[in-house]
């Protein structure tokens, strides 16, 4: 959604075609960075398009398996046949409830629906928004904290300089590359991530990488049109 006065993306982000070339100049910046690359080789440069499907399965992926939500959302999406805020609001609490969703979660979705369709939220300006303002915006909502927020920055907006330290994963990821003796908490992994700025979302992508492949894993793909 364009218009006058729209501010320019505050940030650049990196073209798909350029990210191996990108991923091994960040790496070679940090031995634990050049080490995870060497030991499993590029992430894919997984992502997902901005908008309200994907805030529906961060929502969905709080605190619980990604392989659970992926199939929670899967229901949901057979339900409603489409993803959008309309469709959301249209089910009962029971019908969500029957396809896997708390009643907390009930809340939170329907509350982000309710603040898409009237205008309260628009995800397409939060585009032109500075991070620090997309996450304001974000966690305004019931249910959307800072890691949610940080998860569509990062995976949605594609914005370089991002550093979740809320994710579970990423504790143990950085824990393991780095031999620490304990998991760091948040402010841990905050002082930690020092070192890999500007470039956090790049360094996030490779330790995850690791922890996921050590584990046999891989992100779980989900069609999320409307």
């Amino acid at each position: 959604m364009g218009g006058a006065g729209r501010r320019p993306h505050p940030l650049s982000v990196v073209h798909p075609d350029d990210w191996h070339r990108h991923v091994t100049t960040v790496a070679a910046t940090d031995e634990h960075l050049a080490a995870e690359l060497a030991d499993h080789g590029t992430p894919e440069r997984w992502s997902r398009p901005p908008g309200f499907p994907s805030l529906v399965l961060l929502i969905l992926e709080q605190q619980v398996s990604l392989a659970s939500a992926a199939a929670t959302y899967a229901r949901i999406r057979v339900r409603t046949r489409a993803m959008t805020p309309t469709a959301v609001l249209a089910t009962t609490p029971e019908e969500l409830r029957a396809d896997g969703v708390s009643r907390q979660k009930d809340r939170y979705l329907r509350g982000l629906a309710a603040a898409v369709a009237d205008g309260g939220l628009d995800l397409d300006r939060l585009a032109t928004l500075p991070d620090v303002e997309v996450a304001a915006a974000l966690v305004a909502l019931p249910g959307i904290g800072r890691w949610t927020a940080e998860a569509y920055l990062l995976a949605c907006l594609d914005r370089p300089d991002v550093w979740p330290v809320g994710d579970r994963a990423l504790q143990v990821a950085v824990a393991e590359r780095l031999g620490l003796a304990e998991v760091p908490d948040q402010r841990a992994l905050e002082a930690i991530g020092e070192r890999w700025r500007p470039h956090r979302s790049t360094a996030a992508r490779l330790l995850w990488h690791g922890y996921l492949v050590r584990r046999g894993r891989r992100e779980t793909v989900l069609d999320l049109s409307p």
